[in-house]
């Protein structure tokens, strides 16, 4: 009889998909919430951080981004890098977490998606934890709960998404198993 678990390989790489939706889906809240506040830009301006012209302007997966290179490599990046390292920052941090998500919930008897508020969460409160400590956001204390309540509700839309689309990757993969 073949085991129900998911092989490590096989969560990683659902994991690295279901981050990419779990990301995307986040995105497209946040884009909806940018648009109903006044913005003009289409979502692909949006999405590439079209506008973020240098380092001052550039928002925190850009400057986490922009240490972890100029710590690794000795270089100095130009100011004229900082959208492009914001998109794959926030976008390989989405993806990779997915994977750390893939690999836990594949190992649960059954992925539940309500293991995504948890997730989200987790993920959300990480932020405020490992920011700050970078000198890159402030205390979680010094934020309303307007921002703080935006700010989480993203990140549990992301949770949720990666969740359930995790959950539905694995339903699928079983019910091909069956004779």
């Amino acid at each position: 009889m073949k085991s129900n678990r998911v092989t490590p390989l096989g969560a990683i790489t659902r994991g690295l998909i279901v981050g990419t939706i779990g990301t995307l889906a986040m995105d497209t809240l946040l884009y909806a919430e940018y648009r109903s506040g006044g913005g003009k830009r289409e979502f692909s301006r949006w999405e590439f951080s079209a506008g973020i012209q240098n380092w001052e302007q550039a928002p925190a997966p850009a400057q986490v981004g922009r240490r972890l290179f100029e710590g690794l490599f000795q270089r100095e990046l130009p100011d004229s890098r900082a959208a492009l390292v914001n998109n794959i920052t926030h976008w390989a941090f989405g993806i990779l977490n997915g994977a750390a998500y893939g690999v836990v919930a594949g190992s649960a008897p059954k992925p539940r998606a309500w293991y995504g508020a948890i997730f989200g969460a987790g993920v959300w409160g990480s932020g405020y934890v490992v920011l700050p400590a970078a000198k890159l956001y402030s205390p979680i204390w010094k934020y309303n709960y307007n921002v703080l309540g935006k700010d989480l509700s993203a990140h549990l839309v992301y949770g949720l998404s990666t969740a359930t689309a995790f959950k539905l990757a694995i339903a699928a993969r079983r019910s091909r198993r069956r004779p």
